[in-house]
């Protein structure tokens, strides 16, 4: 990467951000020039449609977002110069844990990305006694690689600039071993509780959100839950696909303690 001398401003004002925005995996820096691959060089050419001198804003989730322009698109390259520093209002303040019953292919893949933009920190995906999906370990990588970048991707069209950490995927159990929920107030959706999610108190440590897979936990699995601290919460009394519990649950909670 070349740095060049080139002064950088702070921009403030983030209803300007345009829609046109990059992750990057490259540090970003005042002045800095990015040489990027194929890859971003198509999306911006064919998808976005942008052309040398037109502007996009870039994040890397650790330095901030900046706006760049483009300088030369080649046949497996563009180049990008870093300008001004953009102030970013849309990562939220309440911090939320989402652990996710695997469910299959597409179904997945609409949770982290719909998570990612109602402002989920972290997704741990798990196996269930009830999921229909099989991964071993070097799929289990590739897999959350995918989630990765679908996170990524949910990043550029929402506005954040950090994308969500996507754990390896484990076991359930061995997630409750590992105890990576922290001091969040932990619950898990189950149909039937007694306790609706719109009657907890503030989470004012965090929250962590247990959802089950397409066939649901196990009543064992329910039993571990509960040992490990987790408080059974309903949506209400419509049984929800997976999917649609998970996003339902995440919109709630961002409505009652955090920025929607």
């Amino acid at each position: 990467m070349q740095i060049l001398a080139v002064n950088a401003n702070t921009v403030t004002d983030a209803a300007i951000m345009p829609s046109k925005r990059l992750y990057v995996a490259e540090k970003l820096a005042a002045g800095a020039e990015l040489r990027l691959g194929d890859e971003p060089a198509r999306y911006l050419g064919r998808v976005l449609r942008l052309r040398s001198g037109d502007t996009v804003h870039v994040f890397n989730g650790d330095d901030g977002e900046w706006s760049a322009t483009i300088g030369k698109f080649g046949k497996d390259r563009v180049t990008l110069l870093l300008q001004d520093a953009i102030e970013n209002t849309a990562e939220p303040e309440l911090v939320i844990h989402l652990v996710q019953g695997i469910s299959r292919g597409e179904r997945m893949d609409f949770v982290i990305q719909k998570a990612t933009e109602l402002g989920v920190a972290r997704i741990s995906p798990v196996l269930t006694d009830h999921g229909v999906v099989k991964l071993d370990g070097k799929r289990a990588e590739k897999r959350r690689r995918h989630w990765q970048g679908v996170a990524a991707s949910a990043c550029e069209q929402s506005g954040r600039i950090r994308p969500p950490r996507i754990d390896t995927p484990l076991p359930l159990n061995d997630w409750f071993g590992s105890d990576r929920a922290g001091d969040a107030l932990r619950l898990v959706l189950r149909p039937g509780a007694g306790q609706p999610l719109a009657t907890i108190d503030n989470p004012e440590t965090g929250l962590c959100l247990l959802v089950g897979p397409e066939g649901g936990f196990s009543e064992r699995e329910y039993d571990d839950a509960q040992i490990a601290g987790f408080a059974g919460v309903t949506l209400g009394p419509r049984i929800l696909r997976t999917e649609t519990a998970a996003v339902a649950a995440i919109a709630i909670a961002q409505a009652l303690w955090g920025d929607l």
